[in-house]
């Protein structure tokens, strides 16, 4: 069984394209085609499975027509529609140094200055020209953090964690 720590997403699956069973994939990280992998993982009703790739094409920077093996009609294609994909996280290409802000969702948020973990990285907001962490605290409370190298100290894909260098007050806003 697949575990949700051991994998993270790459983006979501569309509507079907054409009649042989195709399906639009709007990738957040093209992750797959840098490694050449074989399946990618769903998350069908809760479950993570693996589907075995047997072709894709890249229509845009931002959407790949992918064709998973069995899946051969607009209708079977039709019902994974709306699935999250997630990709293996021992079959990235990514090391501590490189890795993609897709793969660091999930990981611990820790202050490098009181040592204490933040939270937990929920997404990491690229819409404005400051890329910002999305975290929500053990206590459930939303904040942002900028994202900023001169503040990330380490990254550990081992340990899922990244300490930071926090600025003296934000989290107190």
């Amino acid at each position: 069984m697949i575990r949700r720590d051991e994998v993270y997403k790459i983006g979501k699956l569309g509507k079907p394209h054409g009649v042989r069973g195709e399906i639009t994939f709007a990738i957040t990280d093209d992750v797959f085609d840098r490694v050449d992998a074989e399946y990618l993982v769903l998350d069908i009703d809760g479950i993570l499975v693996p589907f075995y790739l047997e072709e894709y094409r890249f229509k845009n920077d931002e959407n790949v027509l992918v064709k998973f093996e069995d899946i051969d009609t607009q209708e079977q294609a039709r019902n994974y529609t709306g699935c999250e994909v997630f990709f293996p996280r021992h079959l990235s290409d990514s090391d501590e140094e490189n890795m993609s802000w897709a793969e660091i969702i999930g990981f611990h948020l820790v202050d490098a200055v009181s040592g204490k973990v933040v939270g937990t990285i929920e997404h990491v907001d690229d819409s404005t020209l400051n890329l910002l962490f999305e975290v929500t605290t053990d206590a459930g409370d939303e904040i942002l953090i900028p994202a900023s190298n001169d503040l990330i100290e380490e990254v550990s894909a081992e340990k899922k964690e990244i300490r930071m260098a926090i600025p003296e007050g934000l989290l107190e806003l």
